[in-house]
């Protein structure tokens, strides 16, 4: 059973990568697809498919490399980390993400801000 299902999609995916596998299926959750949207819509992967039970992310790489070179979780289910909307971190100095859940659904921290919303402080994807 696991814990940590966030956990486990990030980290299928840095193996997934490290393998140069073009695609990887993780098991299907409403958390799951919003992550692998907001993946998509910020341009680190190239498709989501929904399955019955999975969701196939087709990865994307630029002369042979992964476009994402790191993913980090940061709220565990042991020690979970909320940021308010001034406290949105800058992922690599703008040039990463972080994902947020906040009370307007699952967004990036971009978005988080223009929406004026802080929340719980998922991963971060550079």
């Amino acid at each position: 059973m696991l814990t940590d299902p966030i956990a486990d999609m990030l980290t299928r995916i840095r193996n997934a990568h490290l393998a140069l596998h073009k695609e990887v299926s993780v098991p299907r959750s409403k958390m799951k697809e919003s992550l692998a949207a907001i993946l998509k819509q910020e341009g680190y992967i190239e498709d989501v498919a929904t399955e019955e039970g999975s969701i196939k992310l087709t990865l994307k790489y630029f002369k042979g490399k992964p476009v994402i070179s790191g993913l980090k979780r940061v709220s565990k289910p042991g020690r979970r980390v909320y940021v308010g909307m001034h406290e949105i971190p800058k992922v690599q100095n703008g040039l990463g993400i972080c994902i947020l859940s906040t009370s307007r659904g699952v967004m990036d921290g971009n978005s988080a801000h223009e929406s004026k919303v802080g929340g719980e402080l998922l991963c971060e994807i550079w």
